[in-house]
């Protein structure tokens, strides 16, 4: 079952934009945002993907002390030259592993701006004593919230229940329907 979720348009709207920030996609554990993530990195024509779970990527937080050398390192390794970081994606993800990682994002929006870089990261709030200095007002967030119905139903091509749901009030054979769609 191939699933866009609602988000993934805000995703595409950040993209364009003029002002785009790095950004931190927040949401609890298993609600998707890895998948969103990687459908998302479709729109770009080079993209990197760091796991902070993995000790290989998290070394390029703990070594490097600019962000410049980390895009440098990560630009070598994966052959991407410089002139492309307006069309690159950087996803960090599992950025809760490394407070310094969080404390570094502010330097992507300040240093490499025309680079694309997401976070995603779950229970960040438990980490945040131990980020020196939290990228405030250098960052954007947005916040995945577990499949909602509509995301169901058009992942499920209930284009019909999709219309119907729209319109208030609801008629009868519509509930029927969808209530038989919910409790499929």
């Amino acid at each position: 079952m191939d699933i866009t979720r609602l988000l993934y348009k805000e995703l595409c709207l950040w993209k364009e934009s003029n002002s785009r920030k790095p950004l931190i996609l927040r949401g609890a554990r298993q609600v998707g945002k890895t998948t969103l993530i990687k459908q998302f990195a479709s729109e770009y024509p080079f993209k990197i993907a760091l796991n902070l779970e993995k000790k290989e990527d998290l070394r390029y937080f703990e070594e490097f002390d600019s962000v410049q050398d980390i895009v440098n390192a990560l630009f070598a390794k994966h052959n991407i030259k410089s002139e492309n970081r307006s069309q690159t994606l950087l996803f960090i993800d599992e950025i809760q592993e490394s407070p310094e990682a969080i404390s570094k994002l502010r330097y992507f929006y300040e240093e490499i701006a025309d680079l694309h870089v997401i976070a995603a990261g779950s229970l960040l709030e438990h980490v945040m004593h131990d980020v020196k200095s939290f990228p405030v007002g250098r960052v954007n967030y947005l916040y995945l919230q577990p499949l909602n119905f509509l995301e169901f139903l058009a992942a499920k091509e209930q284009q019909g229940a999709l219309k119907e749901i729209q319109k208030i009030p609801i008629e009868s054979y519509a509930h029927t329907l969808l209530k038989d769609l919910f409790h499929d």
